[in-house]
């Protein structure tokens, strides 16, 4: 902001920005500051920088406007100076906040309320004028920068410095931080509820991106980070999500049998296909959701049993590069579906953990060297690319599950495996390895029990 003002020893007058001016009408103005002719107390700005600034003012504004120049100013102040006839009034003050002290200055002989809001011109250069007229005790002014400040929008670093500064200046300051009060836990379920289920539904095109943006803020509400997750996974929250779940699982099961009715046909359909691909974006997002929520087992046997069918349709060789992002995206999924079978987040019978290693197993081992063959023919495209974590992931899913199996079913899986030298992925070195301790040392071990058994029982 281009303020005038008088150095020390000068005279001048008062300039208010090009935005100030206006009208003579716009302005009432009884005094002008800076007029030495009609001033008759000289504020003095002071820094411990060495910076000394005079500014030829008026009692009777001064007074009205502060109560700190009030104070200074009466009968009961002992301190007061002369100079040049007249009374001089210093105020010290940070090198940083002097621009803002003498904009404070200025604005007392600013009368209209409206004009003055108008030269609040920016929010540093209102937080600066507000914790100055703060300081010198103006109720007028806070008043004013109080209105601008919680009307205007905030960047970022604004926000920080809102917050840095404001609750240390009292109850007239409040209304500034309205909009970054707590909301109260019924109106934060409601949003919550009213995003799920837009998050699960099938809008049009046009609104693809605010689903996305929905699915993105409702895993970081739930999500506890430096701060506490905003909303608290109760009972009518984990049901609501169960239910909405469902209806995605209900589509995504429609679309398969779609797909399935006349299975050439519906791959060259592009349109299917991108269905089947957002219904699975979709999925993906509500698995890593029902992992946070702790209630992913439905999700685990829903998925478990289209697994077949899908399979069927990703796997056609005609439409292979075609339907590649699809196929990750299944990947993706199963990941996160045998992860919680292998490590017990979900517990299946022994035939459908048996069911989903001979099934995904197969599919993972074709998909591995197809992504990576494809990725180094188009080392541009990022979106087949798939992260490094993912592939681990499954590996040690695999492994997990295979473990759990009875001894008869891991020698099946594993002389295919070590039949098989082509296949690089998945290393099952750490199944083989624990399925020959096991068989090795299992005659003993069972016969020890027996003999335990025995004894015991002859005791």
């Amino acid at each position: 902001m281009s303020w005038l003002w008088l150095s020390r020893g000068s005279i001048g007058t008062a300039s208010l920005p090009a935005q100030g001016r206006g009208k003579p009408n716009e302005l009432k103005i009884s005094s002008k500051i800076g007029d030495r002719p009609t001033s008759d107390v000289v504020v003095r700005l002071r820094t411990q920088d060495g910076r000394d600034d005079w500014l030829y003012c008026h009692s009777d504004v001064l007074v009205e406007e502060s109560k700190y120049f009030a104070d200074r100013l009466s009968d009961s102040w002992p301190t007061c100076q002369i100079l040049d006839s007249r009374n001089c009034v210093e105020v010290y003050c940070e090198e940083p906040d002097l621009d803002s002290h003498v904009n404070v200055l200025r604005l007392f002989y600013v009368i209209a309320d409206g004009l003055m809001t108008e030269v609040c011109h920016g929010v540093k250069n209102a937080l600066g004028i507000l914790r100055v007229a703060v300081k010198l005790g103006c109720p007028r002014i806070i008043a004013v920068c109080v209105d601008y400040l919680e009307a205007v929008p905030w960047e970022e670093a604004e926000e920080e410095e809102i917050l840095n500064t404001i609750p240390s200046m009292g109850s007239k300051a409040e209304p500034v931080l309205a909009r970054l009060q707590p909301v109260n836990p019924t109106a934060v379920m409601k949003i919550f509820l009213a995003t799920l289920q837009f998050a699960t539904s099938s809008p049009p095109s046009p609104l693809h991106d605010l689903k996305n943006t929905a699915q993105e803020q409702l895993e970081y509400m739930l999500t506890e980070d430096d701060d506490a997750p905003l909303v608290t996974a109760d009972e009518e929250i984990k049901l609501e999500v169960i239910r909405c779940v469902k209806k995605l699982f209900v589509r995504f099961n429609s679309l398969i049998e779609s797909l399935t009715c006349d299975l050439q046909e519906s791959i060259s359909d592009a349109g299917k296909m991108q269905s089947l691909h957002s219904c699975l974006t979709d999925l993906l997002w509500a698995c890593q959701i029902l992992g946070k929520l702790e209630i992913i087992r439905d999700f685990v046997c829903s998925w478990t049993e289209l697994s077949v069918k899908l399979v069927k349709i990703v796997q056609q060789k005609d439409a292979e590069n075609q339907i590649l992002k699809t196929k990750l995206k299944v990947l993706e999924v199963t990941a996160k579906v045998l992860e919680a079978v292998g490590y017990g987040i979900v517990v299946l019978p022994t035939v459908k953990r048996l069911h989903m290693v001979k099934l995904w197993l197969p599919f993972v081992q074709t998909m591995k060297p197809l992504v990576d063959s494809f990725t180094e023919e188009t080392e541009d495209d990022l979106t087949v690319k798939v992260d490094s974590d993912i592939w681990q992931s499954l590996e040690s899913a695999f492994v997990a599950i295979i473990l759990t199996l009875p001894s008869v079913d891991q020698t099946d899986i594993l002389t295919e495996w070590l039949d098989n030298q082509q296949i690089r992925y998945p290393d099952l070195t750490e199944a083989f390895e624990v399925w020959c301790y096991r068989s090795k040392v299992a005659k003993r071990r069972l016969t020890t029990l027996a003999e335990e058994h025995n004894t015991a029982k002859a005791v």
